[in-house]
Formats: structure tokens, C-alpha cells, sequence
């Protein structure tokens, strides 16, 4: 077997345990598809230099291609609260080449976002935080705590299960129906004025969207200007 499939394969079983320990904060059994992670760091390459900040990277799938994108200026902070996958990603940047290139200009905060310096820090957010299992304060206290981590102008780039939300509605009970109606309001409220972007992956277990965030000044309530939507269209498939 070859090292990359055997590393591979472990970070599976990581996964797969962490999930099984801790599926709140874990969210899937799987780590992220390229594509999905491809989607994720659409932005990271954008422009330069960037200070880039990944929200639950759990095992560094996504990080992989974000670190694949950073210009020679660019630094990356990750903030991740499981202290397993913070030992993975430790182990990565100091043995693996590609993260090994970077490390100088990464950290690794073991830590909730929230307790983050409540600073616009950051041109460029990735989050791979499990949103549908929160509460609806708990998802508005985190995009709030995102939005606020932003420099003006900054990217805040997201994803969901498709469908998710509506397929537990189906079988949940009357408590669990207005948490994930909480949820889809918060999210609806963000994305709706703020969307720049959205593409789908479907070959993600399970397919996803991936929201692209820009929160331009002085347009909370109305669709965002051509200047700050440079990317609503079109919205094509990612995978």
C-alpha cells in the first residue's frame, strides 16, 4: 500500500471516529471531496497577498487546496476545537512537503472561532463548520463573529448539505422542525443580500453548496451592487 493511500485511509478512520465521539461538532463521517475543497478556496487565490483564516478544517482536506492556492505572501491561521484533528494537522505541517513549504506562515489556534480577537483580520474565510447541527442563536452568534473577523471586502465562502435541512424536517419532531427552520432563516437572511456565488458538488457524500459571502457596506437589506456581486453569474457546477 502506498503512503498516501495509507495516510489517506487513516485520516478516514480518524474521521469516522471523531464523528462517531463528537458528531456535533464533527458533522460528517467523511472529510471533504476535492471538489468540494476545490470550491471551498475559490478565493484564496484571488488577488494578494491575503491573510486566510480556515473555520474547522478538521483532518486538512480543505486546507490541502488552500495551501495549494496561497501566494508567497499569503498566510493561513486555522482554528479548530477537536483536539484530534489539531494533532493530525500538527503532524501534517511538520512531515508532509506541501504543508511543510507553508508552515512558517501558518498557525494553528486549538480553540472555538468565537473566542477568536474580535478583529477585521482576515481577507478570506473558509468554514467548514457543521451549521445544521446548531442552534439557530448559535448559527447567528458564528456568522456574526465571522462577519466581524472580515476586512472589508473580505470572502467568506461556506457549505451545506444539499437538502438536508428538509429531508430531517420530514422525519423530526415539532422541536427539531423549528431549529431547522431557525437555521434556514438565519442562513436565508445572510445569503440573501450577501451571496456573490454558489456552486454545487455533487460528487460530495453527501452533495453539497458551497455559499460565497462578500458583506459590502450599506447593503443589509437589498441585493448586492454589481460591484460587490462580481460573480453572481453564472453558477455552474463544481466538482
Amino acid at each position: 500500500m502506498s503512503g498516501r493511500l495509507s495516510s489517506r485511509l487513516s485520516e478516514y478512520r480518524l474521521f469516522v471516529r471523531e464523528y462517531v465521539r463528537n458528531f456535533r461538532t464533527t458533522g460528517a463521517i467523511l472529510p471533504s471531496s476535492r471538489g468540494l475543497a476545490r470550491a471551498l478556496s475559490r478565493y484564496v487565490a484571488r488577488g494578494g497577498p491575503k491573510h486566510v483564516l480556515e473555520v474547522g478544517p478538521g483532518t486538512g482536506a480543505v486546507t490541502e487546496q488552500i495551501i495549494a492556492r496561497m501566494g508567497p505572501e499569503d498566510r493561513l491561521d486555522l482554528v479548530e476545537l477537536n483536539g484530534s484533528f489539531v494533532e493530525r494537522l500538527r503532524e501534517r505541517f511538520e512531515t508532509e512537503p506541501a504543508f511543510r513549504q507553508v508552515a512558517p506562515r501558518c498557525r494553528i489556534f486549538h480553540q472555538a472561532v468565537e473566542d477568536l480577537p474580535a478583529e477585521p483580520t482576515y481577507d478570506v474565510i473558509v468554514s467548514g463548520l457543521p451549521l445544521n447541527n446548531f442552534t439557530p442563536e448559535e448559527v447567528a452568534r458564528i456568522v456574526a463573529v465571522l462577519r466581524g473577523l472580515l476586512r472589508p471586502g473580505g470572502t467568506l465562502s461556506f457549505f451545506e448539505y444539499i437538502g438536508i435541512r428538509l429531508a430531517r424536517s420530514w422525519l423530526a419532531r415539532r422541536e427539531e422542525r423549528r431549529r431547522l427552520r431557525g437555521i434556514t432563516r438565519v442562513l436565508g437572511d445572510m445569503l440573501g443580500p450577501h451571496q456573490i456565488r454558489r456552486d454545487w458538488i455533487w460528487p460530495n457524500v453527501p452533495p453539497a453548496w458551497v455559499h460565497h459571502v462578500r458583506f459590502c457596506p450599506g447593503h443589509a437589506g437589498s441585493p448586492a451592487p454589481p460591484s460587490c456581486a462580481d460573480d453572481l453569474a453564472p453558477r455552474r457546477p463544481s466538482g
